[in-house]
């Protein structure tokens, strides 16, 4: 499902215009993002998580010139879907 079908989606379900749909999700798409950016991890009850994850430095290869690289530490954005998302995903998808 890409961003023009959700808002097409939450247009239909709600009777919001589809401009207006379209603002709030890239407020909340840009909200995110800045939050992460600063640092902070984002919970949302039912929902899941947007955390901020550490990778840890490690030995990469360059196969191409069979030599190595160090991949330093650095932070990745992930998802934990909440446990009662994934039990409904499990339970419903075929």
């Amino acid at each position: 499902m890409t961003k023009a079908e959700i808002v097409a989606d939450i247009a239909n379900k709600t009777g919001i215009e589809k401009v207006a749909v379209q603002a709030v999700i890239e407020s909340f798409m840009e909200s995110l993002k800045d939050t992460m950016i600063s640092g902070e991890n984002i919970y949302l009850r039912g929902f899941g998580s947007f955390i901020i994850k550490e990778r840890a430095e490690k030995t990469g290869r360059n196969i191409s010139k069979n030599t190595t690289i160090v991949i330093p530490a650095h932070k990745i954005p992930a998802f934990k879907p909440a446990k009662s998302f994934v039990n409904a995903v499990k339970n419903n998808v075929k």
